[in-house]
């Protein structure tokens, strides 16, 4: 058992948490900052700006997510998907976790925390608002960032290319049903219609953008050229959500500077659910005697979300203004540190994992 997780980690990829990455919270505190002196100072470009909208759409955000997203999927290889056999139970447990519980348990801790025990420190005309940007930041698994998280838990690297290239492929599908189901449960009336254009938006068309421009690079140049592309483009995806955030916080300013407890009582269910879904899919591959190489990995997944996607469609769907746009931002801000300490635990509990494991597994 040991060995096989030994010489998968020598196999891997190489990437790392950039200084940028790293410092992803502080950057968020920094942009909340800004947005909110410069929404307060420079009101009339943000209104502006607020109204450049095309079908629900608005432009200048359209174009930042997508120099969001793209660059991420960029990283992700659909002929992997062949792999999946190679690590069957602990693809299952996550594919079971990302979507079957995480979604519906993030709703469950949305109504008990937010319509019900924080509902008095919250602005009533905002509280279905803030139920949906919660249950958005949960229905789709993170894409990019679990190859960082992965790594710096000696995760097996093909079993995480092979789980984020499934998940990318469900979420084209599943995304839109889950939302809305879970939306409609909540009685938050939601137009399906924009609800699918997100999903083309934000989702089918940048997968299928990023796919074409990754088979011309490896066509062109290879590997090599594959890497180089991205280590360029990271900084330019980063920067385009600072901007998004900057954006979202010049118009969330007044109500923030109002009743600046809402990030803290929005992130209390957001930690527990991390928490939960790590430890469920932890425990689950531990009971199925999957390889600590494979679970780790499976956990992280598990518990992060694709908050890029979030933002996005919270904006399309509530508006610049509203408690969902908000709320999805806050797993943002808090994204780095808490992903960073399920790592610890995961890594410091490799010994415990493996007393129970017999023979490998994954």
């Amino acid at each position: 058992m040991s060995s096989q997780c030994e010489t998968v980690a020598k196999q891997q990829s190489g990437a790392r948490m950039g200084f940028f990455e790293r410092y992803l919270t502080l950057w968020v505190f920094l942009c909340i900052v800004a947005g909110i002196l410069l929404g307060h100072l420079l009101p009339v470009p943000f209104q502006l700006l607020g109204r450049m909208e095309v079908a629900q759409v608005n432009i200048p955000v359209a174009v930042l997510i997508w120099l969001m997203i793209i660059p991420m999927l960029l990283k992700i290889d659909f002929s992997a998907l062949h792999q999946v056999r190679e690590h069957w139970r602990g693809v299952g447990v996550t594919l079971f976790v990302n979507w079957a519980v995480k979604p519906f348990s993030m709703a469950l801790l949305a109504w008990l925390f937010i319509r019900g025990l924080f509902a008095d420190w919250l602005p009533a005309d905002q509280i279905d608002s803030y139920i949906a940007g919660l249950i958005l930041l949960a229905a789709a698994p993170c894409t990019a960032m679990v190859f960082v998280w992965s790594n710096l838990s000696d995760g097996e690297p093909h079993f995480t290319l092979t789980q984020v290239a499934l998940n990318d492929t469900i979420m084209i599908f599943a995304f839109a049903p889950i939302v809305g189901l879970l939306l409609g449960l909540s009685a938050i009336t939601v137009p399906w219609d924009t609800l699918f254009l997100s999903v083309v938006l934000y989702i089918l068309v940048p997968v299928a953008l990023a796919q074409l421009w990754r088979k011309l690079l490896l066509n062109s140049g290879g590997p090599a050229a594959l890497q180089r592309t991205l280590e360029r483009l990271g900084p330019v995806s980063l920067l385009a959500l600072l901007i998004t955030l900057v954006l979202l916080f010049g118009f969330q300013g007044e109500q923030i500077l109002a009743q600046p407890t809402i990030i803290a009582l929005l992130a209390v269910p957001i930690l527990i659910q991390v928490y939960f879904n790590s430890g469920l899919s932890y425990l689950l591959n531990r009971r199925f005697g999957v390889a600590h190489c494979v679970a780790a990995p499976s956990a992280l997944i598990g518990a992060s979300n694709f908050f890029e996607l979030a933002v996005a469609t919270a904006i399309v769907l509530f508006g610049f203004e509203s408690g969902a746009a908000l709320a999805t931002v806050v797993g943002v801000l808090i994204e780095v540190p808490v992903m960073l300490s399920v790592v610890k635990i995961v890594n410091n509990t490799k010994g415990w994992y493996e007393s129970a494991i017999k023979s490998p597994g994954g």
